[in-house]
């Protein structure tokens, strides 16, 4: 049951839910050279062969711009936004 087609649609809906609200409350830094990349470098993606035995449907969130780790965790220089973080809390309810 847990590979089923049907768990997996809706596991990449999570997933969809969750990346809409990252979009929403993705900065875009107007200095930037490339303002909204970040912000246009959400994915999303499902697999019928996740979790720890690869038994299970998961959904995957990501944002694939390669500065994205430290706008969610910050640096010495960056505050921390926990975009990801918060768009789960915020949209898995769904």
């Amino acid at each position: 049951m847990l590979q089923m087609p049907g768990m997996q649609a809706e596991m990449l809906r999570r997933a969809d839910a969750i990346a809409d609200v990252a979009v929403s409350l993705s900065p875009v830094d107007q200095n930037s050279p490339n303002p909204g990349h970040y912000k246009a470098s959400w994915e999303t993606d499902s697999t019928s062969r996740g979790g720890r035995r690869r038994d299970r449907a998961v959904g995957y969130v990501r944002n694939t711009a390669y500065y994205a780790r430290w706008v969610e965790y910050g640096s010495e220089r960056v505050p921390a936004h926990h975009v990801l973080l918060r768009a789960a809390q915020l949209g898995g309810g769904d």
